[in-house]
């Protein structure tokens, strides 16, 4: 569905397109707010057709990610969630956290909603089982170094000793994979086996061995909340909406203890719904590699929306998956104490919400605008003198950091260090772009602003710009406009807010460059003439501190560098000697 103007507002599935176009456009239609809303903004609608409902589902997932519709449920790609891998096909596999799901024939466990909790994870059973946690690759460097403290103390097999085979490291995955997939009770239940065996051999110590491996996991489970009893394993949802925000809250239950859990809120004028909702699950099951065969929703939804998640979660989970509302008993209190997590979720972004909203009202004071600064862009330049010239854009949206609309200007026009230059040359670029922001913030001072000023007035735009001023703790004391400077050391929240933001942009900036640098250096063009390798190429930018002064130097200075010959130093001259 679009505006008049082309813009996508919303993108919806259905098995009767007639039905739907009636029940959003027809005259008997009765809506909600948020959908009312959404309708008065529909001038025009398309439709695709496939020909299953996974399809469907794919379709809308798509769509949504490239157009980001104002009133569709926007959940954060699925690539930035952490995951657990385990390289199985390694000779000694390694237990990870990654943020990439690639298909390469490993072992990946989750999405979790949190690196802390993996992390966690990874440290008991690398303990548990004496998994190798150092930065050595086997069988590579095994006999090769030293046994570290671990080895030592009994927390790790040893393969860095070269008397552990691949197998014999692979056995250990076996009891490995159960526990990350949350079947601590078949782990344990295999350990114990192992260890009563060892005991009426006699053999005491691996008996032992096995008594702390089921001591570790038992530690480990006990540290999760249990809320069934252990055989249990369910998904659980629940929806908390009011007027400010909706919130679904998400429990994930394994052998009755909680493991993982996460929230999803989303603003007062995205529309939460059926419909909407099997795009939600879709996106947030599509990557899963646990999905349990139980998943129960804790707020009503039609019988054929059931039906279609029903379907849904089987096709994708490979095993039958059965999804109901439960309305009584156990299970219903289990959904409510979801409800309770999601509407604290809800509260804390209200509040939040509410603090940023008196923060930018108070801004927006301070600096005399007349708009409220809802978005708001800073920049910033860093270079290594004349090279790699860079500037950075942070953006803040409601108050909160919006790190996917951040973006990096490598300097066209400017070849030289000239802070005003690039700065100008970077925001006439910016004004190229669409979704242009309320006010402007500029790591710089007076001069900095008037020179953008300069920029703004030629081009007739009127966006507010101010410069961030430092005082000697290189803290932003105050915001200039060119003229007249306002402090805002003793508004709290507005410095904690401008001097994050100048923080962030700055980082940002220099992160950046250095990274070019870092490339420049590893790759130099240097590399490009006839007789200059790595090691000489390193050598030339040492002494001259980059390829800008190396351009500038003469034949015999280039072959005063040690290992450069008067032939190599005729050649670089001739290659990026001044025209």
């Amino acid at each position: 569905m679009r505006r008049a103007d082309g813009t996508v507002v919303y993108v919806g599935k259905s098995k009767s397109l007639k039905n739907r176009v009636t029940q959003y456009f027809g005259s008997g239609g009765s809506h909600n707010l948020k959908t009312a809303k959404m309708v008065s903004n529909v001038a025009d609608f398309e439709y695709m057709l496939t020909d299953t409902e996974m399809e469907a589902l794919a379709l809308e997932n798509r769509l949504i990610k490239l157009y980001q519709p104002k009133y569709n449920i926007l959940l954060k790609d699925s690539k930035s969630y952490p995951y657990i891998k385990v390289d199985i096909k390694s000779p000694f596999p390694r237990i990870e956290m990654t943020r990439k799901r690639l298909d390469d024939g490993a072992r990946y466990f989750g999405p979790y909603s949190g690196a802390r909790d993996i992390y966690g994870v990874i440290k008991t059973l690398e303990k548990t089982f004496g998994i190798a946690s150092c930065k050595y690759r086997f069988p590579k460097d095994a006999g090769k170094v030293r046994p570290c403290i671990y080895k030592q103390i009994g927390q790790c097999v040893g393969p860095c000793t070269g008397n552990v085979s691949s197998e014999e490291y692979h056995a250990l995955f076996d009891q490995i994979m159960p526990a990350l997939k949350g079947n601590y009770g078949e782990v344990r239940a295999l350990l114990s086996e192992r260890m009563q065996s060892a005991a009426e051999a006699m053999q005491y110590e691996s008996a032992a061995l096995y008594r702390d491996r089921i001591n570790a996991l038992d530690a480990l489970r006990t540290k999760q909340k249990v809320l069934c009893a252990p055989d249990v394993n369910y998904d659980i949802f629940s929806l908390y909406t009011d007027d400010v925000c909706s919130c679904i809250g998400m429990y994930v239950v394994r052998e009755g203890a909680l493991t993982d859990s996460d929230s999803f809120v989303f603003s007062h004028d995205v529309i939460v719904d059926a419909e909407s909702i099997s795009a939600f699950f879709y996106e947030i099951y599509k990557n899963r590699t646990d999905i349990p065969k139980k998943v129960l929703i804790g707020f009503p939804m039609p019988s054929d929306a059931l039906c279609d998640m029903r379907k849904m979660l089987s096709d994708i989970a490979g095993h039958k998956v059965s999804v109901h509302v439960p309305e009584r008993g156990d299970l219903h209190a289990l959904a409510s104490t979801v409800y309770d997590f999601a509407a604290h979720e809800a509260s804390e972004y209200k509040h939040r919400n509410e603090r940023d909203s008196k923060m930018l009202f108070r801004l927006a004071q301070l600096l005399s605008l007349e708009v409220y600064p809802e978005r708001i862009e800073s920049y910033d330049i860093s270079n290594y003198g004349n090279e790699n010239i860079t500037g950075g854009m942070v953006v803040a949206i409601g108050g909160a950091l919006k790190k996917s609309e951040y973006r990096i200007f490598n300097m066209k026009t400017v070849s030289s260090q000239d802070d005003y230059a690039s700065m100008r040359e970077m925001l006439s670029r910016r004004l190229e772009h669409g979704n242009l922001p309320d006010l402007i913030l500029l790591d710089g001072g007076k001069g900095h602003v008037s020179v953008i000023r300069e920029l703004f007035e030629e081009r007739g735009c009127d966006i507010p710009v101010f410069g961030m001023v430092k005082d000697d703790f290189h803290k932003t004391r105050a915001l200039c406009d060119g003229e007249n400077t306002i402090s805002i050391a003793n508004e709290q929240a507005v410095f904690q807010f401008v001097y994050k933001l100048q923080e962030e942009v700055h980082r940002f900036t220099v992160t950046k460059m250095r990274s070019k640098k870092q490339s420049t250096v590893k790759h130099s063009s240097l590399e490009k003439v006839k007789g200059i390798g790595p090691e000489k190429a390193k050598a030339i930018l040492a002494k001259f501190g980059g390829l800008a002064a190396v351009k500038k130097a003469s034949v015999q200075e280039i072959a005063q560098v040690k290992g450069v010959t008067l032939q190599n130093a005729q050649d670089i001259k001739m290659k990026f000697g001044d025209k």
